[in-house]
């Protein structure tokens, strides 16, 4: 089910405008012309607003005489429009030519070269903007020069303040479109200095510059020109400059700083959301890296812990399917991370199983088929020790020797234990008609630990309850229904409150085991 996230809601790449992380790169191609085309038209008029506002408001200087009118009628919506289109036709095709790779399909992979274009486009479309603007400022100071000398540090300073804006808005919103792109370049790469431009320090100061420092020294500058001529500027004209000014640190300031935060902000949510879907146990989560600054280290460095996770769970489930998944959560929980040798005492009990006629059922089937069948039998047995929460701690060729009570101490393992031993009877005549097996159980005191060297051990359990376990299998291969329990063990279950167990075993005599002198008394399941 998915998720409903911020990040979600939000796309891939910080906005559902640049799409889904993965799109056709016939729609990745035009999405990006598109949005590129809006960025350097919009920033233009952008610039030519605040000419406009910055040379009639904010610079104290004599109004435009009839010929500076007439040739600024003319040359600000040419230059303009020359400009826009200049930018739009140069800029995305020589964008596109550098991100032709991640158009020819997805499974192209950039060479180092390619990747380096690509993350190097939003610099090179902004050095482009800031060339055109900076050769309208000599424009027009020129003109401003040969029809109104007067006005010719104004126009200079006004324009070069447009170009500047200019330049910020672009890198900022050309950064956002080519987001898509930064993504597949920086995909399976390592984020360090060599793939950033500017760093999240350097660009917080530039972008101050820009938005603040910029308007405040040009209204520092119309102060310095009221002062060189203090007959030609009065109290109400420097009272409009310093509001113009204002509002437009305010203004583009704001612009400026939101768009600056709102770049940082979408990288740090990704990983935020993201953390939040690990947190809720999700390892299959991964973030799009997009950035190429320390931010995009960020994203990148998540996605490798999480893999770290990921292979650390991978390697948790494949111990606990090799020793069980009790032992392996023990082993982890030791705080030295050293695992000792060696064990303890407890009251646990015991279940061995093993096939009977093994060795001649191999000799008349291929090898596939024996294990198919050997599969099948271990299925059933790690089936019915898991449900009763007891450990399967070996596979003994045909055999299995199972544990209830240890690693983890429970008061009802020899009820857990006499249950499993009669549900696998049961399930093994039905699913298996064409083997049979012997099944033993008993009760006692064992030695519980790992058993082995530092280098190599086992988790495993010691004690008579284990060889007694061992000997009933084999005479419980010639019992009918093949499952034989000491009745100590019986005795036990009912003692642990199972007053099942009183009912559903009986008391079939004694038997001098294997390895004793005395006689043990024995139980045997009542059929139903």
């Amino acid at each position: 089910m998915p998720r409903t996230t911020l990040a979600r809601r939000r796309g891939p790449f910080g906005s559902r405008i640049l799409g889904p992380a993965e799109q056709e790169p016939r729609r990745l191609r035009i999405r990006i012309q598109l949005l590129l085309t809006l960025v350097l038209v919009s920033t233009n008029l952008l610039g030519a607003g605040v000419v406009f506002v910055v040379n009639n408001f904010a610079v104290p200087a004599e109004s435009p005489n009839t010929a500076t009118k007439v040739a600024l009628a003319i040359a600000v919506p040419v230059y303009v429009f020359v400009a826009a289109a200049i930018g739009v036709v140069w800029g995305t095709a020589s964008s596109l030519r550098a991100l032709r790779w991640a158009t020819q399909g997805k499974d192209v992979v950039p060479t180092d070269k390619e990747r380096r274009q690509a993350l190097n486009v939003p610099l090179q479309l902004t050095l482009m903007q800031l060339t055109l603007w900076l050769a309208g400022t000599v424009l027009f100071t020129v003109l401003a020069l040969v029809l109104q000398p007067d006005r010719t540090l104004s126009t200079g300073l006004t324009v070069g303040i447009g170009a500047l804006v200019v330049a910020g808005v672009s890198y900022l919103l050309t950064e956002f479109t080519m987001r898509p792109v930064a993504a597949r370049a920086l995909a399976d790469t390592e984020i360090n200095k060599k793939a950033r431009f500017v760093g999240i320090g350097p660009r917080m100061v530039l972008f101050w510059a820009i938005g603040t420092a910029v308007p405040l020294g040009g209204l520092v500058l119309a102060a310095i020109l009221a002062l060189a001529d203090p007959q030609e500027t009065n109290l109400r004209q420097m009272a409009v400059v310093t509001i113009v000014t204002a509002g437009a640190v305010l203004l583009f300031g704001f612009l400026l700083t939101d768009l600056n935060a709102r770049s940082v902000v979408a990288p740090i949510e990704s990983v935020r959301e993201a953390l939040r879907s690990v947190e809720a146990g999700d390892l299959e989560v991964d973030v799009v890296v997009y950035d190429g600054t320390e931010l995009g280290a960020l994203q990148s460095g998540f996605n490798q812990m999480v893999a770290g996770l990921r292979e650390r769970e991978k390697l948790r489930d494949l111990f606990g399917r090799h020793v069980g998944h009790d032992v392996a959560t023990a082993a982890a929980a030791v705080d030295s991370g050293e695992v000792e040798l060696g064990g303890e005492t407890r009251q646990a009990s015991v279940l061995f199983i093993d096939l009977v006629g093994s060795t001649a059922y191999a000799a008349d089937h291929d090898a596939v088929e024996v294990v198919e069948v050997l599969n099948r039998f271990f299925g059933v047995v790690v089936d019915e020790v898991d449900r009763r929460g007891g450990l399967v701690n070996k596979f003994i060729g045909d055999a299995v020797l199972a544990i209830f009570g240890a690693p983890v101490p429970d008061e009802d393992h020899a009820a857990s234990a006499l249950a499993a031993a009669r549900a696998m009877a049961i399930r093994l005549e039905e699913e298996l008609p064409e083997i049979g097996a012997g099944i033993g159980v008993a009760t006692g005191t064992v030695v519980a630990g790992n058993v082995g060297s530092k280098s190599r051990y086992e988790y495993t359990v010691i004690g008579d309850a284990v060889n007694s376990a061992s000997r009933l299998t084999e005479l419980a291969k010639e019992v009918p229904g093949g499952v034989l329990a000491l009745w100590d063990t019986v005795v036990a279950a009912v003692g642990s409150g199972d007053a099942d167990a009183a009912t559903h075993w009986e008391k079939c005599g004694t038997k001098v085991l294997r390895g004793r002198t005395e006689r043990t008394e024995l139980a045997v399941p009542v059929w139903d």
